[in-house]
């Protein structure tokens, strides 16, 4: 997977957003993508070829890790954090279609359908590629949205995770009776306390990062409702204005 592209391509979305949503990008690319390229696979790295259990019965061993470890925690985690970054693509794709909008308005208010040899105009759409959007209107929405699919993902996976292994501890011990073991086989797993660590490590890094988008869309909401209010003062002051001044004109 190139992780590389993906940071690029969010850090061009997340110019667009909060402070606190720019906090979120290092801590899921420092404390879990680099965790887990650099430390996290190789950690993994033997985790079928070292899976023994007190047996040599054919496929027994291959039957029994199918049924402890039906996905890898690495590949797991990769899913996961492929489909958190994914919502944040959505904002990218509104300021695109922003600044496209934008453009061919510019292109069509000079006259011109073609390249525009005007320095200020050239100036202008330069500016427009690097400018920074206001998060309101449709792009609040598609921002809050964006958080909302950020946490319903991150809190999909941490349950998915629970689940499917029981809890966030790795086991010394496994015991498997599945076809075609001859009976009750004792399996045991690779560096189990390594391989907890972690997974706590990870499961604490998505628990963050689900904390800062809760706040996130809690500053989003809240900014919204003092723009109103503050909208819905000034149309009331505007509003006592203009009567005083028709009061005036009338008396």
């Amino acid at each position: 997977m190139s992780w590389p592209a993906l940071y690029t391509q969010l850090v061009g979305a997340n110019r667009h957003s909060t402070s606190l949503g720019k906090i979120w990008l290092s801590v899921l690319f420092i404390f879990r993508v680099l965790v887990l390229v650099v430390a996290a696979e190789s950690v993994w790295g033997d985790e079928q070829s070292d899976f023994i259990c007190n047996t040599l019965q054919p496929g027994c061993e291959n039957v029994c890790y199918d049924q402890f470890f039906p996905v890898s925690h690495i590949r797991l985690w990769c899913l996961q954090l492929v489909f958190v970054s994914t919502p944040t693509l959505l904002v990218a794709m509104y300021v695109s279609y922003r600044n496209h909008k934008d453009k061919k308005r510019l292109l069509q208010s000079s006259g011109r359908a073609g390249f525009l040899g005007n320095k200020g105009q050239d100036e202008e759409l330069e500016t427009l590629k690097k400018r920074r959007l206001p998060i309101a209107g449709a792009l609040w929405w598609t921002y809050a949205c964006s958080l909302v699919f950020r946490l319903l993902f991150e809190a999909g996976f941490m349950y998915a995770l629970y689940v499917v292994y029981d809890g966030f501890q790795m086991p010394r011990l496994v015991q498997c009776d599945q076809w075609p073991c001859p009976n009750l086989v004792d399996c045991f797993i690779s560096r189990p306390t390594e391989k907890t660590i972690f997974t706590v490590f990870m499961a604490t890094a998505s628990s963050i990062c689900m904390v800062l988008n809760m706040a996130e869309l809690a500053y989003l909401v809240a900014k919204a409702v003092t723009r109103a209010l503050c909208g819905q003062r000034e149309r009331k002051t505007s509003r006592g204005k203009m009567h005083n001044q028709k009061s005036l004109v009338s008396t």
